[in-house]
């Protein structure tokens, strides 16, 4: 069923902020690091929280053919303009990649809470009590959903979607990261070629507008690591990269008291990343000790789209 939604907006490029990444597969990255780039830090984790293991890759293929936006660029056009390119830097903090929002029109600080569905290996399942704790608190937040999660959840999704509270945005096809060369992270092998960015970023983009009816503009890569070449595709496709700079659950495996420790470290302007597709796990039980006093401190909670930077 086709669910009305308001246009994701577009917006300028976002200072990039250092941070670990988990996403939707924790652990540390298995491929080397790109020469004299920084790589990925347990420091950044709250404090007595260790990086647990790498989740197996995902299966399937991507799509054969992924039909062309009509205003933007069709899948032969990005392997002619970026063929045999090759990157020079990769992770979750890249120029282009937007990890602030602005204040906009907000009296007060504001934060941007996001939240990954992953879908596959990288689980089915729905948080509907962090959810139901996001309504309750009237928490706008930005959902990013893979389309193997949206396939298993097609009820939840129409609820969702359905929902002001929440903007939905893209998180790919098959939740790899994004990579010209096949560069993993976390144990998932990347994209292979700019052939196979397009696919893993317009197969879901494309579902989603069937779905939604206005474009999604947002996306955030499997993992959300991508290489610099990558990050120039998704630009050239009319999409905005997201990262975050607040690590809020790890991947869905912190404590409720880990949770809330990371979203101590939230400052003006912050995007912060959990995840909703692992229910029983810390994040909604420490969302709940996090939120109310980032009210009582004078934040809101704002839509990424709404107040890029």
């Amino acid at each position: 069923m086709a669910v009305a939604r308001r246009t994701l907006l577009g917006g300028a490029l976002g200072a990039g902020l250092g941070s670990l990444l988990v996403g939707c597969s924790p652990g540390r990255p298995t491929s080397a690091p790109v020469p004299g780039q920084p790589s990925a830090s347990p420091g950044s984790l709250p404090p007595g929280s260790a990086p647990p293991g790498p989740t197996a890759p995902p299966t399937g293929s991507p799509p054969a053919t992924v039909p062309a936006r009509p205003t933007a660029l069709s899948r032969d056009a990005v392997r002619a303009r970026y063929d045999g390119m090759s990157p020079t830097r990769w992770g979750t903090d890249l120029p282009g990649v937007t990890a602030m929002v602005g204040a906009g029109s907000s009296p007060g600080p504001v934060v941007a809470l996001t939240f990954d569905a992953c879908g596959g290996r990288g689980g089915d399942g729905y948080d509907a009590a962090l959810v139901d704790l996001l309504r309750a608190e009237q928490a706008r937040a930005t959902l990013f959903l893979n389309s193997r999660w949206i396939r298993a959840n097609p009820r939840v999704f129409e609820d969702l979607a359905a929902d002001p509270l929440f903007d939905i945005a893209d998180h790919g096809t098959r939740h790899v990261p994004l990579s010209v060369t096949g560069r993993a992270a976390y144990g998932i092998a990347g994209t292979r070629d700019p052939g196979e960015v397009y696919d893993e970023v317009m197969g879901n983009a494309l579902d989603l507008e069937r779905r939604l009816h206005p474009r999604t503009t947002l996306v955030r890569s499997g993992t959300a690591h991508y290489d610099d070449v990558a990050v120039r595709i998704v630009r050239d496709l009319g999409l905005v990269p997201v990262g975050f700079d607040v690590n809020g659950d790890a991947g869905a495996t912190f404590s409720p008291r880990q949770v809330q420790a990371a979203m101590r470290t939230v400052r003006p302007g912050s995007v912060v990343i959990g995840h909703l597709n692992h229910p029983g796990r810390g994040t909604a039980a420490g969302m709940a000790l996090a939120l109310p006093r980032l009210r009582r401190d004078g934040y809101s909670f704002v839509h990424v789209a709404d107040h890029l930077a």
